[in-house]
């Protein structure tokens, strides 16, 4: 079955979601992003820099004016048009919205669901 949430097209078969805009095939292993997030979910010093010095961090890491934008407006769903591994893409959620209460209800299931999927709480 095909369905229409938000700004993407998911496809759900056997209930498992796939979003063909956001697909392994469509990582950009280049990208400055998927570096970062790598190392803020490794390395707690980079983490704590990343929290105090939001802006600091993209500039650190070269990411393209696209990837700030994308970063500075949370918009997780752009960051995974842009190339993001779609494992990264609630990662990413969390670090915003914190992973203490990593449930489908929690800030950052929720960031994720507004973001991707287009839906509103």
């Amino acid at each position: 079955m095909r369905s229409r949430a938000g700004k993407f097209s998911l496809t759900i078969r056997r209930g498992c979601i796939s979003f063909p805009e956001m697909g392994i095939a469509d990582v950009d292993k280049s990208l400055a992003s998927n570096r970062m997030v790598f190392e803020l979910r490794r390395d707690e010093a980079a983490l704590e820099r990343f929290r105090a010095d939001f802006e600091g961090t993209l500039t650190a890491y070269a990411l393209s004016e696209a990837e700030k934008v994308a970063w500075r407006e949370r918009d997780i769903g752009a960051l995974g048009k842009l190339g993001v591994h779609p494992y990264f893409l609630p990662q990413i959620a969390r670090l915003f919205r914190g992973g203490a209460y990593n449930h489908n209800r929690s800030a950052a299931a929720k960031l994720y669901a507004a973001t991707v999927l287009g839906e509103k709480d």
